[in-house]
């Protein structure tokens, strides 16, 4: 698209044909080329204008020719000239030219003679008769004729045929040409040929005081804009795949198109505008706001002396549905709980030393984690020895070890009290977390009390 766009403003060079011959950039994508306008080689088989010479003649007997007239063999004489007989190869085209051969100042000669004859005939009658009509003051020049400089004289069509009109100048002679609004050489090029001048000419000049401001102006206004937007529309679903849409083939397909788009376009917008409102609601159906609000402006007159006031009454400001710098449970923060790093809906907040309890708390679990992991002993394999299963008999001969039993019963007398300490120690902190909330509290209570009296 870029090349094009420079092959038309004549940055580019044009592009060049199989036979060599530069292609015009503005020629649209739907013609292939322009051949079918160049002027064609003769064609030696064509004989269009070519026809047969009716009464021509080529050659004149003296005396009798075998196949001629029977008469002229004795006599020798009235032996009449051979005639011109030609042969034509002719084309498509002249086979079926109903005026080939048709020469029209054969046909009509003695018309226009006889025309001709009737004017001259006419000149020198009204020459006569009007010979002191035309003795007139050339110094003199008739008003009429003064009035009338503004029209031109133009022919007009009409159903009835063609017919000479007369169309006025529509361009006041008084408004200035719009070569002559800005005379600086580098302002606005005025092309002379086809009177455009397509930037402003004035483009400092306040726009409500300026009548002209260049021939782009029409292509961004009105219909031009319109037009523009529908060749936009035609270029993208053209590049999108859509090969029989174009807008200098089908002109009327492309707006049929286009204007189909637009309604599909508007649906989908009122579509997703209808389902957000769905589900979010719209406010510009509920209560009407105040007056006040809507004007954002009112008459109350307040006076302050020293950041109070004494006339009048503070504007209130306007407030959310939602409750705002309400913390609860003694955080200091909203639900998240930086404060105390608490990740429990709707829980106490302890502040540092609940940071600093729960933190002990995990170091402790982990010391205890590692602690056990380096107690527990792996036992090697011992030599295989029958012992005795679960839901079995102890056989009489099964002899204990009394040194291992002892040891075994005092591991586990160990790991009992381990256990004990650690449900001790939750418990503990426990109950120490609860005695805090408690002495919040009744802190807090007491504070209050404190105020109110």
């Amino acid at each position: 698209m870029e090349l094009e766009e420079a092959r038309k403003a004549g940055l580019a060079p044009a592009e060049v044909d199989e036979d060599g011959k530069e292609i015009n950039p503005h020629i649209p994508q739907y013609i292939p080329s322009l051949k079918h306008q160049r002027k064609r080689k003769s064609d030696p088989n064509n004989t269009k204008a070519a026809w047969y010479d009716r009464g021509g003649k080529i050659f004149q007997a003296e005396k009798y020719r075998k196949g001629a007239c029977d008469n002229s063999k004795w006599t020798s004489k009235n032996i009449a000239p051979d005639d011109k007989i030609e042969s034509f190869q002719l084309g498509y085209d002249g086979k079926r030219d109903r005026w080939n051969g048709y020469d029209a100042a054969a046909s009509y000669a003695h018309a226009r003679n006889k025309y001709l004859k009737d004017q001259q005939l006419k000149k020198l009658s009204d020459d006569e008769e009007n010979e002191d009509d035309f003795r007139v003051d050339e110094a003199k020049v008739d008003e009429s004729k003064q009035m009338d400089f503004a029209k031109v004289e133009k022919r007009v069509r009409t159903t009835g045929g063609g017919s000479t009109g007369t169309v006025r100048n529509l361009r006041i002679r008084e408004d200035t040409a719009k070569y002559l609004l800005n005379l600086d050489v580098n302002s606005a090029h005025y092309d002379p040929k086809t009177r455009s001048m397509r930037e402003d000419p004035l483009p400092d000049m306040d726009p409500n005081d300026k009548f002209y401001a260049g021939d782009n102006q029409n292509r961004v206004s009105g219909q031009a804009l319109e037009f523009k937007q529908l060749n936009i529309h035609a270029w993208e679903a053209f590049e999108k795949g859509n090969i029989d849409l174009h807008m200098q083939a089908a002109p009327s397909q492309a707006q049929l198109l286009y204007k189909n788009f637009q309604v599909n376009k508007e649906k989908l917008k009122s579509k997703a505008k209808d389902t957000i409102m769905d589900k979010y609601g719209n406010a510009a159906t509920a209560d009407p706001l105040p007056k006040e609000l809507l004007l954002g402006q009112s008459e109350k007159q307040v006076e302050y002396d020293r950041g109070r006031i004494v006339k009048g009454q503070e504007m209130a400001l306007p407030k959310s549905k939602y409750e705002e710098d309400v913390y609860i449970n003694n955080h200091t923060t909203y639900w998240g709980y930086k404060c105390c790093k608490q990740s429990i809906r709707n829980s106490y907040c302890t502040g540092a030393a609940g940071i600093e309890a729960a933190e002990a708390a995990a170091d402790l679990i982990k010391a205890n984690i590692a602690r056990k992991e380096a107690t527990e002993e792996v036992d090697a394999p011992a030599e295989e020895k029958r012992f005795a299963t679960w839901g079995t008999d102890i056989p009489d001969d099964m002899v204990l070890d009394q040194a291992k039993l002892a040891e075994a019963l005092k591991k586990e007398d160990a790991r009992r009290r381990e256990e004990k300490d650690e449900r001790k120690r939750k418990e503990d902190f426990i109950l120490f977390r609860s005695k805090l909330v408690q002495w919040y509290w009744i802190k807090r209570k007491h504070h209050s009390s404190k105020l109110k009296h």
